[in-house]
């Protein structure tokens, strides 16, 4: 049942916890992987593959390692809110409130790019699943389906909340109501006290200047405008294979799509305007 959990691989893919250390990398097609084996990376990319630690093997108190890049500038990094976890087998639990309305027990992954919830709590949020929900692909143990992209008002855990926060609608497993991923826990550096069921989170914007437009670093910028890049890509080659088919339905889904995520992408593109991004971070 947690592999069913944790092994859904989204767009930018979602990423299932490991017991050893894992590393990321990136082909030409932009397509992200992950692996446990460092020889089965190809080895043009093998020197760029980023490492990764699961955030169940964050085991003590001191603070995670952070490139220096990501930090806010010095003396500006705010106060971190801390909030209890609760474990239940190798899952990490921590208790979150959606739309300032409804509470809910989500397991916490670091490595997961979206946020997502079952449908009885979208049911519960009021969410409606439409022909003009924007649908985007996932791998389960079943095979390949469509799931529903919203966006939900906000998400607080303790006294951190993120308004807008990207969510998959997913067929989860009676283990769990949802699952706290980086559509959430990127917008904080995130430290796990997981033998005294603490988390921390040290929210990433920190005070403007020319290093960290708008508060936020280089990586948080790239970062931002790479995500969006890379599922319009992907999404506008499904749309291609999809047209190719003659499948009406499947085709109005990814054109919503990739309506949504350019919408997105502008967004983003006026906040870095207003805040002087470089150009070449926007790539």
């Amino acid at each position: 049942m947690r592999f069913l959990l944790l092994s859904i691989m989204m767009i930018a893919i979602l990423v299932p916890s490991s017991y050893g250390e894992m590393y990321k990398w990136v082909d030409e097609k932009g397509t992200v992987h992950f692996t446990d084996d460092l020889s089965s990376i190809p080895e043009k990319y093998r020197q760029d593959a980023e490492t990764r630690k699961p955030a169940k093997e964050t085991s003590t108190p001191k603070p995670q390692e952070v490139p220096k890049s990501s930090l806010p500038p010095k003396g500006s990094e705010p106060e971190g809110i801390t909030v209890e976890l609760a474990r239940k087998g190798d899952l990490l639990f921590t208790e979150v409130v959606l739309n300032g309305s409804i509470r809910k027990y989500f397991i916490v992954d670091t490595g997961a790019s979206f946020t997502l919830i079952n449908r009885v709590t979208a049911k519960e949020l009021g969410i409606r699943d439409d022909e003009n929900t924007p649908y985007i692909r996932a791998a389960s143990v079943s095979g390949i389906i469509s799931v529903p992209l919203v966006t939900l008002g906000s998400v607080r855990v303790g006294d951190a909340e993120v308004e807008n926060v990207e969510t998959v609608i997913y067929p989860m497993a009676a283990s769990g109501d949802g699952l706290l991923g980086n559509s959430f826990l990127n917008k904080f550096k995130v430290v796990i006290d997981a033998n005294h069921g603490k988390m921390t989170l040290y929210p990433m914007k920190g005070i403007p200047s020319p290093e960290f437009p708008g508060g936020y670093s280089k990586d948080y910028w790239v970062g931002q405008f790479r995500f969006y890049h890379r599922n319009l890509e992907e999404l506008k080659r499904q749309r291609a294979k999809v047209e190719s088919q003659g499948a009406t339905g499947e085709l109005t889904r990814i054109n919503n799509a990739i309506r949504y995520f350019e919408n997105q992408l502008s967004e983003v593109e006026r906040k870095a305007s207003f805040a002087g991004v470089p150009r070449n971070w926007r790539q």
